[in-house]
């Protein structure tokens, strides 16, 4: 089966779990809209990916690894949506969760989703019971109130926000958790691997950070200009134009050289390149700033 397949299945099976006259209506409505239709599946991508390159093992560990991280970014991504937040009224080109379901369901919903993450975990099938711990421990610490996705929501409500801290724990949290939960799921040491994703995870939000200054709403699917809107810390405003470009190149060298030996090694080389090349600004966004540079 191929890896979107993989984490398409996976996700439906996740959701499927307590479906029925006990979960409310409404509630279960507003589950399915956040997790489906699907964005690009990074995360859960790069489980697969790292998977893949330690042997994939144990997959239907694994998918439920993929699974868990997805359900916890869909969850923030409601959370972050919120009028409290960014008050967004559109999530991939469809209105978001709050401004169908109300704030009260849209809250629960992303409770549900990531207590949801949890159960996946431990109702997965595995060789290796062992190692369903160290699995619980790194989604926690991609979620929580440290380094974790509600440690970089509550830097925005902080005065001075350091741009690094901010990225790591928003956006490259969840990428550390989905490539060491891959690792461990397989039996392979996780500490080069969040090398590895975390240069990925800084790439992805630099990314993010120029599609809401350069992009356009209709093609993104979401609001544009919330960081300066809402007064955000951003890779634009700290690098500038040229230079957020030029930082993306600079974490796909990172990423390559941290990559361990491992027999699917050069899977997710491939994988990573095209990976960093969707990221990279168009020629147009390119030509827009008078920008030269290119991923090499």
């Amino acid at each position: 089966m191929s890896a979107p397949n993989r984490i398409e299945s996976a996700l439906k099976s996740a959701l499927a779990l307590g479906d029925g006259p006990a979960r409310p209506p409404r509630l279960g409505a507003a589950l399915h809209d956040a997790v489906f239709p699907g964005g690009g599946r990074v995360r859960p991508q790069l489980a697969l990916a790292v998977a893949r390159a330690c042997g994939d093992h144990e997959p239907a560990l694994v998918d439920a690894c993929a699974a868990a991280v997805e359900l916890v970014h869909c969850a923030s991504l409601v959370h972050d949506d919120l009028p409290c937040f960014d008050d967004a009224d559109w999530r991939r080109g469809r209105p978001t969760v709050h401004r169908v379901y109300g704030e009260n369901l849209a809250v629960l919903a992303g409770d549900g989703l990531i207590a949801l993450s949890f159960e996946v975990l431990a109702r997965a099938p595995t060789l290796h019971p062992e190692r369903l711990g160290a699995l619980v421990r790194a989604l926690a610490q991609g979620i929580g109130a440290s380094k974790g996705l509600v440690a970089g929501q509550a830097w925005e409500a902080e005065p001075q926000v350091p741009l690094a801290a901010y990225h790591r724990a928003k956006t490259g949290a969840l990428f550390e958790a989905a490539a060491v939960m891959a690792a461990v799921a397989n039996g392979a040491d996780p500490r080069p691997w969040k090398k590895v994703a975390a240069a990925i995870g800084e790439a992805y939000q630099i990314a993010d950070d120029l599609a809401d200054a350069l992009g356009h709403a209709g093609a993104l699917g979401k609001p544009v200009g919330q960081d300066l809107q809402h007064a955000r810390p951003s890779a634009v405003h700290t690098f500038g134009l040229e230079g957020a470009f030029a930082r993306i190149v600079a974490l796909r060298g990172e990423a390559e050289a941290a990559l361990p030996e491992c027999p699917g090694r050069g899977h997710l080389t491939d994988w990573l390149g095209r990976v960093v090349e969707r990221l990279l600004p168009s020629e147009q966004a390119l030509a827009q700033v008078g920008c030269q540079l290119h991923a090499s």
